[in-house]
């Protein structure tokens, strides 16, 4: 039968773009359709901005230290509306290049909402194509709990375009995007509270490294609620929210930000045309190969909620090419020892098991830790301090896990998730010479077991 395109990627982001720009470099003839904006939400609400957030965020902390190295220093104020118009800028780029990427690649770029018609058949805005393959690449959206006063909250859309900068702001969740923007809010000098219904912020995360942030957190002006529910939502005549939690608890604020997690983004996707299944989740199942319960539609990325991570989608994006088009150069993703960042602040950064998921998975550890005030921080009277963890099978030496909260993390754990891959043991870290003086030689310098 012959088909308008081989591939047809429902979605620009990440995934999507990586599969029809390697898929037409391929040789293949290549389609995308896209509705909202070029490179998803890392690109657009999500890595790429929070991360210059983090960064903006972080300035006053480093006003305040210079002084200890006899800078004369003084920040007159922050203006919010800068931040956001030149992070506007900087997406606006970003969008640029990846149209150019998708163009230059020979794909055609197609703006507009895309739906399933069949399993071969894809509507854009009433014009239908045909395909040999559909690729499903629609990632995520926020998700906010149906509560009373839920139309007054700000979602994680749309945190990224407040036009004002709110002086008071409660923060709902206990993942990354929560403790990551109660970093940023607290660092540009709003009157910051987070709250979380379960006992500890980021479940799945280390213990150590969880309960070590809480203590980072405490140091600062941040209020921390923990086993706190929202019941309602009332908007006051001056504009300002008062928010009452179950507990029978109130505070009054101006902004309450929501961070509860992401659902598949399957809203007016044509699922009903086509034999997609769910998995209990609500997720797109997908087999080893990405392919649907429909053999010609495929998914990958956030949609199918295996692991909601930028690259992790890159790579996929990447393996549905090569085995489509390119089947030689096929290599499924591995989906071991994947290290990840959360830039809070300070950062957190980890890659392998946790002290209680190799517990949990019936290894025999040896744990190593190490906290300390960082040198930069020496001559002045901050009292931040680094923590670093790792994880080994007594058994083998194989060091099964490596954990970090403190400056530039995510930095430090990219170096250290290869030597992990690569299979590497505690007495090659305690082999390996240390850079002197940084923090990241603690790695190689543990010596002693923790008790």
């Amino acid at each position: 039968m012959s088909y308008d395109f081989d591939l047809f990627v429902i979605g620009a982001g990440s995934g999507g773009v990586r599969a029809a720009r390697f898929a037409a470099s391929f040789g293949a003839h290549v389609a995308v359709a896209e509705s909202r904006y070029l490179g998803g939400t890392c690109v657009n609400v999500g890595c790429v901005p929070k991360k210059l957030m983090v960064y903006a965020a972080h300035f006053q902390d480093d006003f305040k230290l210079s002084r200890s190295f006899g800078w004369d220093v003084e920040a007159k104020g922050f203006d919010w509306a800068t931040l956001i118009r030149n992070k506007n800028t900087e997406i606006e780029r970003l969008n640029g290049i990846y149209e150019k990427l998708l163009i230059n690649s020979g794909v055609n770029l197609l703006n507009g909402h895309a739906k399933l018609v069949d399993a071969h058949t894809v509507d854009v805005d009433g014009q239908q194509y045909t395909a040999e393959h559909i690729l499903v690449a629609v990632g995520g959206w926020p998700q906010v709990p149906d509560i009373p006063g839920r139309e007054h909250v700000t979602d994680s859309n749309q945190v990224f375009f407040l036009k004002e900068q709110p002086k008071r702001v409660l923060v709902i969740g206990g993942g990354y995007i929560a403790v990551e923007f109660a970093s940023v809010f607290n660092g540009l000098g709003s009157e910051t509270q987070l709250a979380y219904r379960g006992e500890l912020f980021l479940r799945g995360f280390d213990q150590d490294v969880r309960e070590h942030l809480h203590q980072e957190l405490l140091k600062t002006d941040m209020t921390l609620r923990f086993n706190c529910d929202v019941k309602c939502i009332d908007k006051q005549e001056d504009g300002s929210l008062n928010v009452t939690f179950k507990d029978g608890q109130s505070t009054a604020v101006d902004c309450v930000f929501y961070a509860t997690g992401r659902r598949p983004m399957l809203d007016n996707l044509g699922l009903e045309n086509v034999n997609i299944k769910l998995n209990e989740q609500g997720f797109i199942a997908v087999d080893e190969l990405y392919q649907t319960s429909e053999s010609s539609i495929l998914a990958i990325g956030d949609v199918t909620g295996r692991v909601q991570l930028t690259p992790v989608a890159l790579a996929e994006g990447m393996a549905v090419a090569r085995r489509l088009f390119r089947n030689e150069d096929y290599r499924p993703v591995d989906y071991d020892l994947i290290p990840t960042a959360v830039f809070s602040l300070p950062n957190i950064a980890t890659v392998g098991l946790s002290e209680e998921q190799a517990r949990a998975d019936g290894f025999s550890v040896q744990v190593f830790k190490s906290s300390f005030r960082p040198m930069k921080l020496s001559l002045s009277d901050q009292q931040e301090r680094i923590f670093m963890k790792l994880v080994v099978d007594q058994a083998t030496d194989r060091v099964l896990g490596c954990h970090m909260v403190g400056p530039d993390a995510g930095e430090l754990m990219q170096g250290i998730a290869v030597a992990l891959k690569a299979g590497a043991t505690k007495q090659i870290f305690d082999d390996t010479i240390g850079i002197h003086p940084t923090a990241a030689e603690e790695f190689v310098t543990m010596r002693t077991p923790s008790a």
